[in-house]
C-alpha cells in the first residue's frame, strides 16, 4: 500500500496523507528531528499546492526531492529560490508495464549554490550578473575583463543583455572571473537540457530555461565558475550531484532530463576544458615509430640423413694469394764435347745464382 501511494500521482491532501502515514513519518524524522519534522512536511504541503504541476507528480519523489534539499538545510520554499522540485514526465515499470508519470527533479538555484559556498567559510565574495551592451571589454584569448558598468538603474533596466559575468574572490586573497556571451548560454541549454530542445522545437514553455532563462544562466555560471576554480565543500559536492536529478528511493540519481551520453559529453568537455589540449592518442601515435624488420639472411638447408640436400650451396673456395715469381737467371751452359782444350788459362769462376726471392711452393 504504502508503494502504491509513493507511485500516485499527487494533490495537496494526498501529499499531506501520504506524510502523515507513520512510516513515512519516521523516515523523515531520521533526517529531521524533533519539532522541525512538522516544519519540513508542512513546507512541503505548501510548495505542492503553490504548483499545480508538482501537484502531479508522484509522492516519493516529492519527499526525495526535498530531503535531499532538507539534508543541505536549505528551504522548499520557490520565492526563496535555494532550490525548487521541477515536474518532469518519464516512463516508469509499474508492475509487468511501463507507464507514463510525472516526477519531481532536483534542481538547485543560484543563490542556494552561493548559500553553499559562504557556508564553507572559504569565500570572500562572490558575484553573478547580467552584462549589458556596452558594459564590458573581454579577451577571449587571456581572459581578461574591463567592466564599465552602467551607474543608472533605470538605464541600465532597459540596455540589451550580451552575456553573464560570474566572480569569486576566497579568503586566501585568489581571485577569478568569467564571463559568457549569451548565446553560449543558450547553446548549453539546448545541449543540455532535452525539455529546452523540445521547448524550443514544438514552441512550448515547459524548461526552466524557458521560463526563467535569467536565473537558469545565473546558475550556470556559478556551477561552472565553482566547480572548475573554486574549493568544493562536501555539502557543496553533495547539491553538484544531485542537481537536475530524479532521487530514487535508494538514494541513487536518475537524470531524467539528460541521456547517460549527454551526461558523458559534458564531462568530456569539462576535461578538455580544464585537462591538457592534446589527445592521448595523438600522444601514444608521437611517440611510436615504425621501424622496418631486417629479413634475415639465407641459411643453407642442412643435410638430411641418408640423403643430400637440395640445392646445395657450395662452400666458397679460398683464392690463393699469389706473389709474382721473378725470372731466375738462366745458367750458362758448357759444352765439354764441342770446345776443343785450350792452354790452362784463368778458372772461370761460375756465377752464383740467388733463389732467396723465389716463393716456396706449397
Amino acid at each position: 500500500m504504502e508503494n502504491a501511494l509513493a507511485k500516485m500521482p499527487s494533490t495537496g491532501n494526498a501529499i499531506a496523507s501520504y506524510l502523515g502515514d507513520d512510516a513515512i513519518r519516521k523516515n523523515i524524522e531520521k533526517v529531521v528531528s524533533g519539532k522541525n519534522a512538522d516544519r519540513f512536511i508542512t513546507s512541503i504541503v505548501s510548495a505542492v499546492q503553490a504548483n499545480p504541476q508538482l501537484a502531479t507528480c508522484t509522492n516519493q519523489s516529492i519527499l526525495s526531492s526535498a530531503l535531499m534539499g532538507e539534508s543541505l538545510q536549505l528551504p522548499p520554499s520557490p520565492q526563496l529560490g535555494y532550490y525548487y522540485m521541477v515536474p518532469y514526465k518519464t516512463k516508469k515499470k509499474i508492475g509487468k508495464e511501463m507507464v507514463e508519470i510525472q516526477e519531481a527533479q532536483f534542481q538547485m538555484g543560484w543563490k542556494g549554490m552561493i548559500q553553499l559556498a559562504i557556508r564553507s567559510g572559504q569565500y570572500k565574495n562572490i558575484v553573478v550578473n547580467e552584462i549589458k551592451e556596452g558594459e564590458i571589454d573581454y579577451n577571449p584569448i587571456t581572459e581578461d575583463i574591463v567592466l564599465h558598468p552602467i551607474k543608472d538603474p533605470a538605464e541600465r533596466e532597459k540596455a540589451k543583455t550580451i552575456g553573464y559575468y560570474a566572480a569569486f574572490e576566497l579568503m586566501s586573497g585568489f581571485k577569478k572571473q568569467m564571463f559568457s556571451p549569451i548565446e553560449a548560454l543558450e547553446a548549453h541549454a539546448q545541449k543540455y537540457s532535452k525539455t529546452y530542445q523540445s521547448d524550443k522545437k514544438y514552441g512550448n514553455r515547459r524548461s526552466t530555461w524557458s521560463t526563467n532563462f535569467d536565473a537558469m544562466a545565473k546558475k550556470t555560471m556559478i556551477r561552472l565558475l565553482l566547480s572548475k576554480w573554486g574549493i568544493m565543500s562536501v555539502e557543496m559536492q553533495q547539491a553538484y550531484i544531485n542537481d537536475m536529478g530524479v532521487i530514487n528511493e535508494d538514494g541513487t540519481v536518475r537524470y531524467v532530463d539528460n541521456t547517460p551520453q549527454t551526461i558523458e559529453e559534458q564531462v568530456q568537455e569539462d576535461i578538455s576544458a580544464n585537462a591538457n589540449s592534446q589527445s592521448f592518442e595523438d600522444v601514444i601515435d608521437a611517440e611510436v615509430v615504425d621501424v622496418p624488420k631486417e629479413e634475415p639472411a639465407p641459411q643453407p638447408e642442412k643435410p638430411r640423413r641418408g640423403r643430400p640436400p637440395k640445392n646445395p650451396t657450395p662452400a666458397p673456395v679460398p683464392v690463393p694469394l699469389v706473389t709474382p715469381t721473378p725470372t731466375p737467371v738462366p745458367s750458362p751452359l758448357v759444352v765439354d764435347d764441342l770446345v776443343p782444350e785450350t792452354p790452362a788459362a784463368e778458372e772461370e769462376v761460375e756465377p752464383e745464382v740467388s733463389f732467396a726471392a723465389v716463393p716456396e711452393w706449397e
